[in-house]
């Protein structure tokens, strides 16, 4: 019996001890698989030290293009996004800001990283394991360094993969020159220490009570870190550029350096990436100072972090169509190889511009934005009622006349405004102020495609505002599926890089077209409805319209209510596809 027993064990215990063997060889060959640098400085030309990790495949000596991220973000995953390069037959190359790491310089988020990435780029293209080709890749603040990279083109640098792109200035810190919270807390994330401060980047709440009681207090936006009780240099160094200026001009291309641009680059976006606006201003940018450039775009019902994994089954509780879904990396380096290796080209590129049509549970291409659709709906916003809201009306009225709205900025218990897309899907709106104007019941199917347009005119008794457009589909059954929205300051409405205060009483005009991109299919009786407001909330810049700095207004400029008129000349350009 005791035997049989010890033959049991052996039977049992043998093949587990074969199986631990395996596991260890395998992670042993694992180990010895890659050749790991993970201390490597590389200075700049201007002295700046630049903390990198390089990974090659060991005992091969053949030079191989170098897939490079430069990153604020010092991550645990780093490693493993290195290991695939080389598992991909390449360099893995990731490169820290200035001041992250090991680097022994001042972290200053945005400002260094263009002049930065060409000199890591130069040191690549040096050595004896690269071919002098050069790739990146990532996903937001990684996004906008292989744009701030373009600055500047080096000669080795040959393709960019930027997904959800962040433009400094243009989408955060400030989205049309009105600045908004996120990069508030988000700066002592990535500015509080070498790596990420993940207990000042995860209390949420800590940063939430701060808006409110900065809400509640009426004090300036300036004050913000004063309420926080935590200077907060990085917000205070942004708010001092309220323009598009030389500050935020010099961190990546801007208008004629694109024209330099002339490396194929493929874009990947989301419908709901909150960034997006920056995220195609580049691409936008390319096309109009090199229309030749070879780029593309995938956008579909993504967020921002979804984006770049691909997607997400329910996105702010609604559930995508099952083809939206994509795998982002597994085409980054179909990509790398079509570029870099003369491989074939990503399957899903069929045009220029390839997007997801929500609703329709289908992908559809075409050469341009622009050429997403051929018509546009133009709608008048009337003062002539239609049902608990105005017309949206095809028609000009044929008479001028105006809604009016007051917005008494030192009441803090109404906030104005609720554009935000999340849910995307809700039973009710927000019309206790501002102006909602719904279209008739559309008599067929109906695809929008792109970025809605218009021109919103308007007089008022101060000298600035900022304003607030959301457009919604209004369902068959009485829900509103939000599709895009647009926030903006109208003293910057005509140049992004000089103010140009209003003039009370005066009819002014205020003409917008960076909102969001969308694609979707709208049902047969649905409804296109749009809410027209004043950004007054406790979650971006409060423009009180006296003509000062905004960031140092108070409560005490408050005195006055904003008295304006919404003309019914104001329109709004939907593009369809017909």
């Amino acid at each position: 019996m005791k035997s049989v027993l010890n033959f049991v064990f052996l039977i049992l215990i043998i093949p587990n001890i074969f199986s631990q063997q395996r596991k260890l060889t395998a992670s042993e060959n694992l180990k010895n698989a890659y050749d790991i640098q993970d201390s490597v400085m590389i200075k700049t030309r201007d002295g700046a030290l630049i903390s990198a990790i390089v990974v090659r495949k060991k005992e091969v000596s053949i030079p191989k293009p170098v897939i490079l991220q430069y990153t604020i973000y010092v991550s645990d995953n780093d490693l493993k996004s290195l290991k695939k390069a080389v598992d991909n037959d390449y360099v893995g190359v990731i490169a820290y800001s200035r001041g992250k790491r090991f680097s022994p310089n001042e972290i200053f988020p945005y400002e260094n990283d263009s002049n930065d990435v060409y000199d890591v780029i130069d040191w690549i293209s040096k050595q004896s394991w690269c071919n002098g080709s050069v790739g990146m890749y990532g996903g937001s603040y990684n996004g906008f360094t292989q744009w701030a990279a373009c600055k500047k083109m080096h000669p080795a640098l040959k393709t960019i993969v930027p997904y959800v792109a962040n433009r400094p200035g243009m989408g955060l810190p400030m989205e049309n020159n009105v600045f908004i919270n996120p990069n508030y807390e988000w700066s002592f994330y990535v500015g509080n220490n070498k790596y990420l401060d993940t207990v000042a980047g995860n209390d949420r709440q800590r940063f939430r009570r701060m808006q409110f009681k900065w809400w509640y207090s009426g004090v300036a936006y300036s004050k913000m870190d004063s309420i926080d009780n935590c200077p907060n240099r990085h917000f205070q160094r942004w708010i001092k550029h309220p323009s598009f200026d030389e500050y935020w001009q010099k961190m990546a291309p801007y208008e004629k350096d694109f024209a330099q641009i002339n490396i194929p680059v493929l874009v990947i976006d989301g419908y709901y990436n909150d960034s997006q606006n920056s995220s195609l201003y580049y691409l936008r940018e390319l096309q109009k100072y090199n229309p030749n450039t070879n780029s593309y775009l995938i956008i579909g019902p993504y967020g921002h972090f979804g984006t770049q994994r691909g997607g997400s089954a329910v996105l702010n509780g609604y559930k995508v169509d099952a083809n939206a879904l994509i795998n982002t990396s597994e085409i980054t380096y179909q990509w790398f190889n079509y570029i870099l290796k003369n491989g074939s080209k990503p399957e899903i590129l069929k045009d220029k511009i390839n997007y997801q049509v929500m609703g329709a549970n289908e992908w559809r291409c075409a050469p341009s934005i622009e050429k997403m659709s051929n018509d546009y709906l133009k709608f008048y916003l009337t003062n002539i009622k239609s049902g608990k809201f105005y017309s949206l009306n095809s028609k000009k009225p044929a008479k001028k006349n105006y809604l009016p709205q007051e917005v008494d900025f030192g009441n803090r218990e109404i906030s104005n405004n609720d554009y935000y897309p999340d849910p995307i899907i809700r039973k009710e709106i927000d019309t206790t102020n501002g102006s909602v104007f719904i279209s008739d019941p559309l008599k067929e199917p109906l695809l929008v495609n792109g970025p809605f347009l218009g021109e919103i005119k308007f007089s008022c008794n101060k000298k600035d505002l900022d304003m607030g457009v959301t457009l919604y589909e209004v369902m068959p059954d009485g829900s509103y599926f939000h599709l895009a929205y647009f926030i903006g300051r109208a003293s910057y409405a005509k140049d992004i890089t000089k103010r140009i205060l209003l003039k009370p009483e005066k009819t002014e005009s205020f003409y917008f077209s960076n909102t969001h991109l969308i694609s979707k299919q709208l049902s047969k009786g649905s409804r296109l409805l749009i809410t027209l407001n004043v950004n007054k909330n406790a979650f971006s810049e409060l423009n009180y319209g006296t003509g000062k700095e905004v960031s140092e207004e108070t409560i005490k400029d408050a005195k006055e209510s904003l008295k304006i008129k919404w003309y019914n000349d104001s329109f709004i350009e939907i593009p369809v596809w017909k």
